[in-house]
């Protein structure tokens, strides 16, 4: 799968890579990934990503080095193609409607390929914002890196966790280089809430709210579509079949369990309906 990437990577030659190629999720893939699967953590999106990005502008292989640099709504964005190619365009969950008058539960459906994504206006290495009294601030965007770092701490703490970021992404306040969480956590709120408002006006991004009819009370309301969760959960769901597609492929076509296990999904998926339906066939005959 060929993408463009809505933020970009900037090699160490200011060069900016947006063009990629990403590859589908084999049994084998799906296997390694079981245990991290479970956390959906930002370690767990390197560890995926780093498996299937073949390549991005350049570069070939990609590192998981690299993969941390990215940012953190490009690897969002990568994740959600990926699941479009090893699980297809229908995203389906079941929730509750959360109107105290009704609450029954409500299927949501939606296509993965419809979900709105907002391109980096402007892409740079580096930003700067000049704040009220004459001084500049330069930053970058989050990347995944940010992310594993302060992932734990945010869970804990996402007050502390927020600081360290900004801290982590500011280059420079005025004359003070690396000013660090000291000086960042002594920002004036203005400022900080201008630093951060920029930040996620220049980021790309994945829309994460889905509005879902209910079809009980007819309401509209707003669910939040966690990417992450959904995707892992998907793993951690579907490799408990894994072994069961190897065994019935196996008997039937001889295949080793090597061979098997290099298929993506889709492939496993098309031999199984096939079979499917020639042993319904058979059966009908007999």
């Amino acid at each position: 799968m060929r993408v463009t990437l809505p933020g970009g990577w900037w090699d160490d030659g200011g060069r900016l890579h947006r063009a990629a190629e990403l590859g589908v999720l084999t049994g084998r893939d799906e296997e390694a990934l079981t245990g991290v699967a479970a956390a959906a953590t930002p370690r767990a999106v390197t560890e995926v990503l780093a498996r299937c990005l073949h390549r991005l502008g350049d570069l070939q292989p990609v590192p998981p080095a690299v993969v941390r640099e990215l940012l953190v709504g490009d690897r969002e964005w990568l994740l959600l193609q990926l699941r479009r190619a090893t699980f297809g365009d229908l995203v389906r969950g079941d929730l509750m409607c959360p109107w105290p008058s009704c609450g029954k539960r409500v299927t949501l459906e939606f296509s993965a390929g419809d979900v709105p994504v907002r391109t980096a206006p402007d892409p740079r290495p580096w930003y700067e914002l000049p704040l009220p009294g004459s001084s500049v601030v330069r930053f970058r965007l989050p990347t995944g890196g940010d992310a594993e770092e302060l992932g734990p701490l945010a869970v804990r703490d996402p007050g502390s966790a927020a600081t360290l970021l900004l801290a982590r992404c500011i280059g420079r306040i005025g004359e003070v280089a690396d000013p660090g969480p000291e000086v960042v956590a002594d920002l004036p709120a203005d400022d900080r809430w201008r630093i951060e408002s920029e930040m996620e006006r220049l980021a790309p991004a994945v829309d994460r709210e889905v509005d879902t009819p209910c079809p009980e009370c007819g309401r509209t309301f707003t669910v939040t579509f966690d990417i992450h969760q959904y995707v892992f959960g998907e793993l951690r769901t579907n490799v408990s079949t894994l072994y069961r597609e190897v065994h019935q492929l196996a008997s039937h076509y001889h295949w080793s369990e090597a061979e098997i296990m290099g298929m993506p999904r889709d492939r496993r998926e098309t031999y199984l309906d096939v079979l499917a339906g020639e042993l319904e066939r058979l059966n009908d005959g007999a």
